[in-house]
């Protein structure tokens, strides 16, 4: 049947009018229960019900609206990814002029109420801690300081690890063995481990943290580099450039770096979720930033005192939450970035 036949043309419309309805529906649906179980006005068991059934049928009723309106599927799950890391990060670079409530000073919050359950107070989005601190400014100021750590650790990572990746892979031979040896020597440290030393060694600060995570990346940089610079380092281009005379040096910045950066790029997104939890992890082992300047880890761990979790459980979940979602997008960002940017020849 031909696109331009008048009967065709109207099952289409049918198609993506009765589609576009079905998703107005779920999508509608999924507000009802997700404004229910915010509420808390039912049985504490059942919230958490509505809220993970309502945002199922509000991502599933978005997905098919918009899909009525391009006419082709989208990845929505990758856009609401880039937007959370988005809204997270300008949120964390403007802190300091946001309207927010107090995150770390405990002496100026002795009048404020303590516990609050979120999204029932203006004054307090996500309610407020044992000492009355905001919850919300927590969030916001420990996201400064993951994301700085993390952004710091694998800028130093790709950054070292790459340059000695390039050289190991070019140069092969002695070069290659040796750069070798030292890389599967701290690969076989293992990571918590090598974190608790050099934790225990160096001050609890974001440049110290930032250096210890990043001995947790310069391996892996450093064989995906290697693994790159060999699988490009036969091409044509590089042979042509021999050829004309190029040096070393600038065959392998002028020729090898711009092809092994964008899939290093890539595998960075995903080390950066890993180094997220890696520093959550060395918070709340009391090893981290210390309080009470606030990281997501060392707000998991007021949690844990005495019988908060069980009474007062917003505690872990606001830092829970927010920790999760962001893994989350950090991780499939960097899968779909590995997708478009990985040499498919290319193996560590």
């Amino acid at each position: 049947m031909l696109l331009s036949d008048p009967r065709a043309v109207r099952g289409t419309l049918l198609t993506r009018r009765a589609l576009a309805l079905r998703g107005a529906a779920m999508a509608l649906a999924g507000v009802v229960l997700l404004a229910l179980g915010l509420s808390g006005l039912l049985v504490a068991v059942v919230n958490p019900v509505l809220v993970i059934a309502g945002l199922v049928l509000l991502y599933a009723g978005s997905d098919r609206l918009i899909w009525a309106a391009r006419r082709r599927r989208t990845d929505l799950l990758l856009g609401l990814a880039a937007g959370w890391l988005v809204l997270l990060a300008a949120a964390a670079l403007l802190a300091p002029v946001l309207p927010l409530g107090e995150h770390e000073d405990v002496a100026s919050t002795i009048l404020e109420p303590t516990y609050l359950p979120p999204f029932q107070y203006l004054d307090h989005p996500l309610g407020t801690n044992g000492y009355g601190l905001d919850m919300l400014a927590r969030v916001i100021y420990g996201a400064r300081a993951s994301l700085t750590i993390s952004l710091m650790a694998v800028s130093i990572g790709l950054v070292v690890g790459g340059a000695v990746g390039v050289v190991a892979g070019y140069y092969r031979r002695r070069v290659d063995g040796v750069i070798g040896i030292l890389t599967n020597a701290l690969l076989a440290v293992p990571p918590l481990i090598l974190l608790i030393v050099l934790a225990t060694v160096l001050d609890p600060k974001v440049r110290n943290m930032a250096i210890a995570l990043s001995l947790l990346t310069i391996p892996t940089m450093v064989r995906l580099a290697r693994a790159n610079t060999i699988a490009y380092s036969q091409r044509e281009f590089v042979l042509a450039a021999r050829a004309l005379g190029a040096t070393r040096l600038r065959v392998m910045a002028r020729e090898l770096v711009p092809n092994v950066v964008p899939p290093m790029l890539s595998m960075a997104v995903v080390v950066i979720s890993s180094l997220i939890v890696a520093e959550a992890s060395l918070s709340f082992l009391g090893l981290g930033i210390q309080p009470p300047q606030p990281t997501w880890g060392n707000m998991i761990l007021e949690a844990e005192a005495g019988d908060t979790m069980t009474q007062h459980p917003s505690i872990l979940l606001v830092p829970g939450v927010v920790l999760f979602l962001t893994v989350f997008s950090f991780n499939l960002l960097g899968e779909r970035a590995q997708q478009r940017w990985d040499p498919r020849g290319a193996k560590l």
